[in-house]
């Protein structure tokens, strides 16, 4: 049972200017000067810091400029789908005539720039392979396309081994050697930085004195779409790029992509916040990676008519419908495992988890949920149609997953084929005959670095409310005062209440109407996805919640709501 606790808030002197609630909200998230919430682009760190960019640059003017063909090699994920979208159109928009991009079948050839996709990549003749995403754990692939007579140019985020490839430039942040302050950056913001610094070098050789130099702030929505559904910190630097995409979006200068996505997920684009990306368009995005090919994604965010966004999306949105179906099926599996576990005394700190006809585009999500209900790291497996066992791993605070990862290969050398990730998530190929031992190995280092008490999972309050404070003008101010997001959470206070009404709505929300202790206001407040073999609960009328002020909007009519985020 997670247990409420108050977030440490220290005295920010520069906040004082703020109204009171949001002085302490923005403390405790680091801010401690007003200055330090301006989020123009001017803000933005320079791209010339990021180790590698020059010779990237290099690599690239002749695509533009002399019309070499280049071929973007994405994923299978938004932060994929996203970054093989901006680099087509950013270099679309500063002459390139013969870019393409391919990314990879999640179900054919896995994660990343593989010598099977290398092979592909060779009949379609580029001068260059530029990878976006990816391409930094790509040893072998990088090899064959050097051996195939082909450069390749790798831009990616996540975290290098040991080795990296020898290929012509490597533009990360998490490179050794790289001083780009933002190590959180998504790969889409590290391509976007490419473009940057080639518009840079070729607005100096002259190049768009004949031509119109392109804005690159029309690709922010992309990047800023990134940047959330990739749960990546938004340290200043994210949001930064967050928040010029969504205003962007609310302006209606969005790509019609997007629109098209925010319009079948119901949400007005005028009024969207940060969580809009991670709830109604990511998960769309991703269902096409997930369930067929990432390209129609791709397709939905390069198309600029709108007709044609709408259809893809309509698309997206039913495969988005067959994977939450999928994944329902595949958590009532997992839960019974669990069951088992407990039935023979067995409750691992590491969890792996296998069935062989789960859906290998869907382990993620399962892996992510089970990580949730039981505050543990979880990995769960799927074999692909050789029986190869390929995994999804979801972490918990503390615990960086893909270094674990790492110590478990370092320890038990045969049992991993392959592993790439960063701190929160990680994917893997494990070797035939593996998973046994490399559960028992992946659980005995969880444990080895895991305390009791990192296991008990805490929900972070900012505080108690005073009885003025429930107002929606406070709910708005909270609405429009991030983006919120990783590792700058959305404020949630708590407090005691007397409970006074409650039923269910939609089958599994709990509406109730609430009133703070002392006091006769009544609060409607929901609480989504409770179990409902334990509420309603007509015995209770006192409740300790954490919550978030939120503006329910219906039939045009605003109004305050307590969104419950736990209940005790």
């Amino acid at each position: 049972m997670p247990r409420i606790q108050s977030r440490e808030i220290p005295i920010a002197l520069g906040l004082q200017s703020l109204p009171p609630v949001l002085q302490r909200v923005y403390a405790a998230r680091g801010v401690l000067a007003v200055d330090e919430l301006a989020l123009q682009l001017k803000g933005l760190l320079p791209y010339r810091e990021m180790k590698g960019i020059d010779q990237a640059v290099m690599a690239l003017i002749p695509v533009v400029t002399q019309g070499k063909r280049l071929l973007v090699v994405g994923d299978f994920d938004v932060d994929g789908a996203t970054s093989t979208a901006v680099a087509l159109r950013a270099l679309r928009l500063m002459g390139a005539q013969n870019v393409d991009y391919l990314v990879p079948n999640r179900f054919d050839f896995g994660y990343g720039l593989s010598p099977e996709l290398v092979a592909v990549a060779v009949t379609m003749k580029p001068d260059l392979i530029m990878t976006v995403d990816n391409g930094i754990a790509s040893i072998d692939g990088v090899a064959a396309a050097n051996a195939a007579g082909i450069a390749v140019v790798v831009t990616d985020h996540h975290l290098a081994a040991d080795q990296l490839p020898d290929a012509l430039a490597i533009v990360n942040p998490n490179q050794p050697g790289c001083e780009f302050a933002s190590k959180a950056a998504c790969g889409c913001t590290v391509v976007f930085y490419v473009m940057l610094a080639l518009r840079a070098a070729l607005d100096k050789s002259g190049w768009f004195s004949q031509r119109e130099a392109p804005n690159m702030a029309q690709l922010l929505d992309l990047v800023a779409l990134a940047s959330v559904a990739d749960v990546v910190p938004l340290d200043r630097n994210n949001r930064i790029l967050v928040e010029q995409g969504l205003r962007r979006i609310r302006a209606g200068q969005g790509h019609v992509g997007i629109q098209a996505l925010l319009t079948v997920a119901g949400r007005e684009p005028a009024r969207i916040v940060a969580s809009d990306f991670g709830f109604a368009i990511g998960p769309r995005l991703n269902a096409a990676g997930r369930l067929d090919d990432m390209s129609l994604g791709i397709e939905c965010l390069l198309t600029d008519d709108m007709n044609r966004a709408l259809d893809i999306a309509t698309q997206l949105d039913a495969f988005n419908r067959d994977r939450r179906s999928i994944e329902q099926g595949m958590q009532q599996e997992a839960l019974a495992l669990l069951a088992k576990f407990e039935a023979d005394d067995h409750n691992p700190v590491g969890v792996c988890l296998f069935q062989p006809d789960w859906h290998q585009g869907v382990i993620g999500i399962l892996a992510s949920r089970i990580k949730d209900k039981l505050f543990r790291p979880v990995i769960a497996f799927a074999a692909d149609d050789n029986g190869v066992l390929k995994g999804s791993a979801r972490s918990i605070p503390g615990l960086h997953i893909r270094d674990v990862i790492d110590e478990v290969d370092k320890r038990h050398p045969g049992l991993i084929k392959k592993f790439g990730g960063h701190a929160m998530a990680a994917g893997m190929t494990l070797n035939d005959g593996a998973f046994d031992a490399f559960s028992r190995a992946f659980d005995w280092v969880c444990q080895a670095h895991l305390s009791s008490e990192q296991l008990h999972q805490t929900i972070d309050s900012d505080g108690n409310l005073s009885i003025a404070e429930f107002s929606l003008e406070l709910a708005e101010q909270l609405r429009w005062g991030g983006p919120w997001g990783q590792n700058f959470p959305e404020p949630v206070f708590d407090g005691h209440f007397r409970l006074v009404q409650q039923r269910i709505v939609g089958e599994r929300h709990l509406k109730m109407v609430l009133q703070p202790e002392g006091s006769d206001l009544a609060l409607d407040a929901i609480w989504f996805n409770i179990d409902p073999q334990q509420w309603p609960d007509q015995q209770r009328d006192r409740v300790h919640c954490a919550f978030q002020l939120d503006v329910n909007e219906f039939r045009g009519r605003q109004s305050l709501q307590l969104l419950i985020r736990h209940l005790e």
